[in-house]
């Protein structure tokens, strides 16, 4: 008798319990879902603790407009065909799950670009991955080289406010503009000078254009790219691109956050693009270079946040601009994480609008010679290597006034609508 009653008396103090026990699940699980729309988190391989980061919101001026040019007929086509899913999905059905997507921007050197989609398919897992190839414009042989890639999914996408498309209005020459040195009050033509005195060359805008306007499209404006997490890998037109540069990436990014807490990206070749690398046997981490660059969207909201200064500041280099004002106003040295051997080359030999004839294609003999070892045919980056830190940074930094040819307010105002396209704030309550 003892026994029961004393049963019946936990019973009931259980049942009384119950009530505050399930009140303090469900405040748990409340807070936990809605920690979880506040935070991304991922696991990196070899760590037992997963990274979490903020999940920075997108930061726009909600009193700017954007406005566009009228498109022309072949602008409003190429729109078309941005929105056409990627090719070979038949032939690489199935990404893989760790990849890190790819993204080549070209202009119109399509003797460059052949060494360079010959150079891709050598890559080692560059079929677990996909490859999206940013035009500026368009050009036909450029688009059949892209075309008859096989080696893994391709996506084109066209920049559609491309200078050369609109051959009568802005962005390209419209009549009455000012041209070299004009002055507009004598001369009653239209535009800004930069702070040199120079008036806009439609040539010169459109490589900053081309590049703010991809990487608003690619982070922002893709199916593809929705929901996507990890980093993306830039490369352009003339940058040789090494078997191990993919597996190499690989490895960078994910040791990025234990190695180097401190680095945005990684690097598949030295800020120095004339270095081959140290060859030691240690991790690097220094300026960000422009070749071969990998980052994650936490760093492109970071950039992005900074389109103002991006879009006003007078240089029509967009990695110059980036150097010398938007990682200067994040207020801490902006580090990169790269090994001690190049997976990338830069072997262009002349200007951007330069090469376009094939019988001058600025390559010497028409072939590209980048030494090749057996070194750089597998994965060479040690996670257990000691990190190398070049504190001291070379190149254009904060105080440089930049090299002019951005001073058209028309150039900085469509930069600032490439920022907005994707997003759409509303405007504040008067």
């Amino acid at each position: 008798m003892a026994f029961n009653k004393r049963s019946r008396l936990k019973d009931a103090g259980l049942r009384r319990l119950l009530p505050l026990l399930l009140s303090v699940l469900l405040v748990a699980l409340i807070l936990i879902a809605l920690s979880s729309k506040r935070m991304l988190s991922f696991r990196v391989e070899g760590e037992e603790t997963p990274l979490v980061l903020e999940q920075e919101e997108v930061v726009l001026d909600s009193k700017f407009k954007p406005e566009f040019p009228n498109q022309t007929v072949l602008s409003i086509s190429l729109e078309e065909r941005n929105k056409l899913p990627p090719r070979n999905s038949n032939l690489f059905p199935n990404l893989a799950k760790d990849h890190i997507k790819i993204v080549l921007y070209v202009h119109n050197r399509p003797q460059y670009l052949k060494v360079v989609v010959q150079s891709l398919s050598a890559v080692e897992g560059i079929g677990e991955t996909l490859l999206v190839v940013s035009h500026d414009g368009y050009y036909k042989e450029m688009d059949e080289i892209v075309q008859g890639i096989k080696f893994c999914q391709v996506k084109q996408i066209f920049a559609p406010y491309s200078p050369h498309l609109f051959p009568d209005s802005f962005p390209g020459v419209e009549p009455g503009d000012c041209h070299d040195k004009e002055n507009a009050a004598e001369k009653k033509c239209n535009g800004n000078p930069d702070q040199y005195g120079n008036h806009r060359s439609p040539k010169i805008v459109s490589l900053k254009h081309h590049w703010w306007w991809m990487m608003n499209t690619v982070w922002d404006g893709l199916p593809e790219t929705k929901g996507y997490t990890g980093h993306i890998l830039f490369i352009e037109e003339d940058h040789y691109v090494l078997p191990n540069a993919y597996r190499n990436i690989q490895l960078l990014t994910r040791m990025k956050p234990w190695k180097c807490p401190d680095c945005y990206a990684a690097n598949l070749a030295p800020s120095d693009v004339n270095s081959k690398g140290e060859g030691w046997e240690t991790l690097i981490a220094e300026k960000m270079g422009n070749v071969g660059y990998a980052w994650n969207r936490t760093v492109w909201r970071k950039i992005h946040a900074k389109a103002k200064n991006f879009c006003t500041f007078d240089d029509y280099n967009w990695d110059i601009t980036m150097w010398a004002t938007i990682f200067p106003s994040w207020g801490t040295t902006v580090y990169s994480l790269r090994g001690p051997r190049r997976s990338a080359a830069h072997f262009g030999k002349c200007g951007l609008h330069q090469g376009q004839d094939s019988r001058n294609a600025c390559i010497d003999n028409g072939v590209v010679s980048v030494d090749v070892d057996d070194a750089d045919k597998i994965p060479n980056i040690n996670s257990n290597w000691p990190l190398h830190v070049v504190k001291k940074q070379g190149g254009y930094q904060a105080g440089f006034k930049g090299w002019g040819g951005w001073g058209d307010e028309r150039d900085r105002k469509l930069c600032l609508s490439f920022a907005h396209m994707y997003h759409f704030v509303e405007a504040p309550s008067i």
